[in-house]
């Protein structure tokens, strides 16, 4: 079984916590699967977010 790489985790962990504000416990519980999944939601809203902002 491969290992995810320790340094993955931990830009996963950060983006999530900074972009959340989720405790460390609660985002460490989430499955890798789910954690990516969260991700790319959170990373498509500051998308639009971003999009609306320079579109006025």
């Amino acid at each position: 079984m491969k290992r995810y790489p320790e340094s993955a985790l931990w830009d996963e962990l950060t983006y999530l916590a900074y972009h959340l504000h989720w405790s460390l416990p609660d985002l460490l519980d989430l499955a890798h699967r789910d954690r990516v999944r969260i991700i790319n939601i959170v990373s498509e809203l500051n998308r639009r977010s971003i999009e609306t902002i320079r579109n006025g």
